[in-house]
């Protein structure tokens, strides 16, 4: 469906990659994999139109329709939510639209020709789906995060991250034929992220990403291409495959660059040997041409990449850290209340839920920065922490260098070793002296992390530390959190990264917290065996029954009023299955809780509590099961 034909793309005197070949073809889910700065986002804008190469061409088939989702900078003002959602799917509300008005002119004078026009129209909007647009468009913003609260504001109301939620709805319920998505995680929690993967996993048409996600990587795409050195090297299968086979790959290429070195030692001292002696003069010509044609092998260059160790912690107390009762609230805003949560010496403690929930808050409570508003925050003995806030720009002084924020952070015994340690995480030479103002997001996130070096902490505070670092770069960090002996809490939205660290869940939610053992699956498997998970809102395949072509007026008014009629009932239908989903999903989690509170022992000592709690149970078991079968009769009615 698209291919690139010798393409070439230079900025100013620098060229960004020449002579690049690639083909996508239909279905393809393609991750497009590099260093920062190596041109991945460029190549993503060449695809879509939005740049012209400087050379070579890009090949379309006739009918490719393209979605782009840059990293940043969109946003989205004058219409609601669901308005400025809905408009993505500009053709069908046309064409609803055109059905509508024709309706109202079939009403006032029925006409063969409207009818003839309006029967055409009624069956591309139903071959479309178009009927379940409002269910879709609402399945989809409840994936992306949305609550059905949120569907009438307006777009200027929402921030940066939730206006790129914005803009991926839009994009995904026009289900274009090439989808183009570079950092399309950038701004998810890990619920909205699993969501995603799931409807990318199932999109009918080609996908290709970017992404430092490798777990999302590993579940969505089928090949990688690597952009490297200015040229694309395919790899099939997972992200995780294409680490191993990358590595075999380099070190095929350096035995086999070892093995023509030594070839070539070895012809060019023959030729050295016998460059002057008359009778060897054609041996020696020859060899000299052998040379010539030898197609040198080039490896490709050593990726720089940080490299560290977190220093050796001093020993806590068993008790590090406890927050008993505590609360936080901003004005009107509760945002946290009544939290106990203690963390000990050794855990690795991941703090997970939506945007917004109060992670952030929580990591402030922990770090000191902000006192509870109500409870105690009580530090156990000996307690040396280091926080990593989410928003590096408001904890490092712009005007200040490099080296002068790192030098100032330092005590006085480890000033000698600050170059060192801005070395191991890429700041060299001239690097240093640059004003923070004009680091990027990767580059402030290293220097902080180079800041968290400089003092033996033994419980670190980590607010989103993988925000901006390239894929390299987060196993890097990755591996020297797993060494680190201290005790770790965190904040990520990246599955790989918590599923390898933690050790206990902290889900945070409706302005409390529940604590679960184990990493991120552990956590979703146990949630969903206690059916604390999703119902999942099922899409309804559109089955339209369309009768004979009528030979009269009349049976044409039949018809019209017939197939009026079959859109309001389908319409309603719609709406009605997605009332049912929505409260079938709050049942089975009002369900789940009267579950988990009759587990607990002091429930079932308390009989008067327990008689609450059964009767609670039965009503909820009753009224799901009455959902789910008024559910199945209207699957029944569509396939009917």
């Amino acid at each position: 469906m698209l291919h690139l034909i010798d393409l070439r793309k230079e900025f100013a005197d620098r060229v960004l990659f020449d002579g690049l070949q690639l083909h996508i073809r239909p279905g393809d889910r393609i991750g497009l994999c590099g260093d920062n700065g190596s041109g991945k986002t460029t190549l993503l804008k060449l695809l879509a139109g939005q740049l012209e190469p400087d050379g070579g061409r890009v090949a379309v088939a006739r009918g490719t329709t393209f979605g782009y989702l840059p990293q940043d900078g969109l946003t989205h003002a004058g219409r609601t939510l669901f308005e400025e959602v809905r408009s993505g799917l500009s053709e069908l509300v046309a064409i609803e639209a055109e059905m509508a008005d024709l309706q109202r002119r079939l009403e006032e004078e029925p006409d063969e020709a409207l009818l003839e026009r309006y029967s055409e129209l009624e069956q591309e909007f139903a071959r479309r789906d178009g009927y379940a647009m409002e269910a879709e468009i609402g399945r989809v913003l409840r994936g992306l995060g949305f609550a059905e609260s949120d569907w009438q504001r307006p777009c200027e109301t929402f921030s940066g991250g939730w206006q790129m939620r914005i803009a991926l709805a839009r994009l995904l319920l026009r289900r274009p034929n090439l989808l183009l998505l570079d950092e399309p995680t950038n701004h998810l929690d890990l619920p909205a992220r699993d969501w995603l993967e799931d409807y990318l996993r199932n999109y009918p048409h080609a996908v290709v990403l970017v992404s430092h996600d490798r777990y999302f990587l590993d579940q969505v795409v089928g090949r990688i291409i690597e952009l490297w050195n200015g040229r694309l090297t395919e790899y099939p299968g997972t992200y995780s495959t294409y680490l191993k086979q990358r590595t075999e790959r380099i070190e095929a290429l350096r035995e086999a660059k070892r093995r023509q070195d030594e070839e070539i030692a070895r012809i060019e001292a023959f030729i050295n040997r016998f460059r002057y002696q008359a009778n060897k003069a054609s041996l020696v010509q020859s060899r000299i041409k052998q040379l010539e044609k030898m197609e040198r092998i080039v490896l490709p260059p050593q990726r720089k990449t940080i490299a560290f160790r977190f220093p050796e912690p001093p020993k806590s107390g068993r008790e590090v850290l406890i927050l008993k009762q505590a609360a936080q609230r901003y004005g009107d805003l509760q945002v946290l209340q009544k939290v106990d949560l203690t963390i000990e010496r050794g855990d690795r403690v991941a703090l997970v839920g939506a945007n917004g929930a109060g992670k952030s808050t929580l990591m402030r409570l922990l770090a000191g920065v902000e006192a509870p508003a109500a409870g105690s925050r009580t530090e156990g003995y000996n307690l040396q922490l280091a926080y990593f806030a989410q928003d590096q720009a408001r904890v490092l002084d712009p005007d200040k260098t490099v080296l002068q924020q790192m030098t100032d952070a330092a005590p006085f015994s480890m000033v000698p070793r600050v170059r060192d340690i801005l070395g191991s995480f890429l700041f060299s030479g001239d690097d240093v002296d640059k004003p923070v103002r004009v680091l990027s997001g990767g580059e402030r996130n290293r220097l902080a992390l180079a800041i968290l070096l400089l003092r033996p902490a033994n419980l670190l505070l980590l607010d989103e530390p993988t925000n901006h670092l390239d894929l390299a770069s987060k196993e890097v960090l990755l591996e020297a959190l797993k060494n680190y002996r201290g005790t770790l809490v965190f904040v990520s939205h990246d599955r790989h990264f918590v599923d390898s660290l933690a050790t206990r869940i902290v889900y945070v939610a409706d302005g409390g917290i529940d604590c679960w053992p184990g990493n991120y699956s552990d956590f979703v498997a146990a949630r969903a065996a206690r059916g604390d998970a999703s119902h999942s809102t099922l899409r309804v395949e559109q089955k339209t029954a369309f009768g004979p072509k009528a030979d009269d007026k009349q049976a044409r008014r039949e018809e019209h009023a017939r197939r009026k009629a079959l859109q309001r009932a389908e319409q309603k239908r719609q709406r009605e299955l997605a009332r049912l989903e929505t409260e079938i999903e709050q049942a089975e989690t009002d369900l789940a809780q009267v579950e988990a509170e009759m587990a607990r022992p002091e429930s079932y000592q308390d009989t008067e509590r327990w008689r609450e709690l059964s009767h609670r149970y039965q009503q909820l078991k009753d009224g799901i099961d009455e959902l789910y079968r008024r559910w199945e009769e209207l699957q029944l009615e569509a396939a009917g």
